[in-house]
């Protein structure tokens, strides 16, 4: 491990090196590029000598715990007892981010959030959770497209499909793939009990035409008049647009834009993303054995995640965590759940890099 950081830590100085060249300043794509190397390349480096400044202070803690002076002795032992946990902090710290980076950490996402069990309850829950995501991302200074939407008159929604844009998107929402429960009295509930339904999401990487080549004799397109809740015309013209991958059944539809072009482009980039989805979920199948410790991170069948209004408290079911701020998570403060989510999938990665039990 010390070789790799110390490599890390020389192709770090490299870069900086290369940053201050005139010529390399010179060329915006070049200097670009290099920043964004030396940028990834910076949390790394800062633990590694963060925790080599730690081993050089211990050291030299021990060295003094043989001193004649008894309250040099003391100063020596609490020091050792300060820093030796801070020194574990860090080896674990480094082991995660020298863990191999998910390529589409990234990427842009669509976010689809898909009305299950529960009827217009299901609806409604399915628009709140929507309006979370997106209340998220705004805190996040991501840009928020809606793709598609069918609502329903109650102000429900039964399918929603969003493009979020932004730095590192993907990789803070990719373990929100799964069905999120709902436990709360409806509106028109007149008797005050408590119902449960079901929502499902997708999290699908925004996928480049060179990850994913679709032949234009593989795609049907179909366009439609877009339509609102309770059959209100959007537009007056033929401008929606459904696309349908014949090998794989795949169907997408784009219906926000007044423009069918735009509506046909961004129909494209959802129908790649889905593919892709579909493949690399092949791919996962084949693989799930060695793969232990990702299996639950993005299954869309498996229950994630339960929101009990009546107590205040959300529950993420594979983290084991249990929150009593929903009302604050649901206008978009996610910070602290996303994050218990991630260290708790980082920690089983870093296992199965170890080859412990997962």
């Amino acid at each position: 491990m010390f070789q790799k950081l110390r490599e890390v830590e020389q192709r770090y100085e490299q870069l900086t090196d290369q940053m201050s060249d005139p010529s390399v300043q010179a060329d915006p794509r070049r200097y670009a590029s290099i920043a964004k190397e030396q940028s990834g390349l910076a949390a790394i480096v800062a633990a590694y000598r963060e925790y080599r400044e730690t081993c050089d202070a211990l050291e030299e803690a021990q060295v003094l715990l043989s001193d004649s002076d008894q309250e040099m002795r003391d100063l020596a032992k609490g020091e050792i007892e300060r820093l030796t946990p801070v020194r574990e902090d860090l080896e674990q710290r480094i082991e995660v981010l020298l863990l191999p980076k998910d390529p589409m950490d990234d990427k842009n996402i669509f976010l689809e959030v898909r009305a299950g069990t529960g009827g217009e309850e299901a609806a409604l829950f399915a628009a709140d959770l929507f309006r979370m995501y997106s209340r998220f991302a705004e805190r996040m200074g991501w840009t928020v497209e809606l793709t598609h939407v069918n609502d329903t008159e109650l102000k429900g929604v039964k399918e929603v499909v969003i493009l979020i844009s932004g730095r590192q998107v993907y990789s803070y929402l990719k373990y929100e793939s799964g069905v999120h429960r709902v436990q709360r009295v409806p509106e028109t509930e007149a008797q005050g009990r408590i119902h449960t339904s079901a929502v499902t999401v997708a999290i699908l990487p925004e996928i480049d035409d060179v990850d994913v080549e679709l032949r234009e004799e593989d795609i049907r397109v179909d366009v439609y008049r877009a339509s609102g809740a309770g059959g209100q015309h959007v537009n007056k013209t033929d401008s929606a647009v459904r696309m349908t991958h014949v090998p794989t059944g795949i169907v997408v539809a784009c219906q926000d834009e007044r423009s069918q072009h735009k509506n046909r482009a961004k129909a494209m980039k959802l129908l790649r993303s889905k593919v892709f989805e579909a493949e690399q979920e092949a791919k996962d199948r084949e693989m799930r054995d060695s793969r232990r410790a990702q299996v639950g991170s993005g299954d869309r069948s498996e229950r994630i995640r339960t929101y009990n209004f009546p107590q205040n408290r959300i529950t993420d079911h594979r983290v084991g965590v249990t929150l009593y701020k929903l009302e604050l998570i649901m206008e978009g403060d996610m910070d602290e759940l996303l994050s218990a989510v991630r260290t708790y999938f980082q920690a089983e990665m870093l296992k199965a890099a170890r080859g412990e039990s997962v």
